[in-house]
C-alpha cells in the first residue's frame, strides 16, 4: 500500500518520505530590510549555493526528462529543474536499502517557474503524506525553490538548509 501511495504522490524520483509541515523561510529581523532575493537559475545552481553554506550537502543526481520517475520535469506548473543531494550527517545505516537519489539520503532541490507553483508543490506533498511518519521529510519554500530535506536530519540540521535557501526568496 505504501509503495502504491508513494507512486501516486509523485513526491520524488523513488520512494519518498512524507513531509513534515512545510517550514517557512526565516523572517528578516524586526526593523531590518529583507535582502533582495537571488534569482534561482536552476536546481544545480541552487544546490551549489546551499552546499557553500552547508558543506555536508553534496550533489547527487541531476534529474532529466528521461530520468524523472515522476514525469513532472517541464510539465505545466511543475518543476523546471531538479537535483538530488546527499548529506554526510545522515548515518549510512539509516538509509540502507534506499536508492542513491532518494530524498532520505539528503534531499532534493526543485525549481519552479513561479513561487506559486513551488508553494503548490509543497502543499501537495504535505497533503498526500500527512500522517505517515515513516515518510516524513522537511520542505522549505523560498520563492520558486522547494528544498526537500531528509527526515534523518535533525530539525536544527534541516534548518541550516532552510536558512541557506532564504536567499532565493521569501519563505512561505
Amino acid at each position: 500500500m505504501a509503495a502504491a501511495l508513494l507512486t501516486a504522490t509523485a513526491c520524488s524520483s523513488s520512494a519518498s518520505p512524507a513531509t513534515a509541515p512545510a517550514a517557512s523561510g526565516t523572517a528578516a529581523a524586526a526593523g531590518a530590510a529583507a535582502p533582495k532575493p537571488v534569482p534561482a537559475k536552476d536546481a544545480a545552481a541552487v544546490l551549489a549555493s546551499l552546499a557553500a553554506a552547508v558543506p555536508s550537502a553534496k550533489q547527487g543526481t541531476v534529474v532529466t526528462e528521461a530520468s524523472d520517475a515522476n514525469h513532472l520535469l517541464g510539465r505545466p506548473g511543475q518543476y523546471t529543474s531538479k537535483v538530488t543531494f546527499t548529506d554526510s550527517r545522515i548515518q549510512a545505516a539509516d538509509v540502507d536499502g534506499f536508492k542513491e537519489d532518494d530524498v532520505e539520503r539528503g534531499g532534493a532541490v526543485e525549481v519552479f517557474a513561479s513561487a506559486k507553483d513551488a508553494q503548490t508543490r509543497a502543499a501537495y506533498i504535505q497533503s498526500v503524506v500527512k500522517g505517515l511518519p515513516a515518510l516524513m521529510e522537511y520542505d522549505f519554500v523560498h520563492g520558486p525553490v522547494v528544498v526537500r530535506a531528509s527526515r534523518f536530519l535533525t530539525p536544527t540540521q534541516a534548518g541550516e538548509l532552510d536558512k541557506a535557501a532564504a536567499v532565493f526568496g521569501a519563505g512561505s
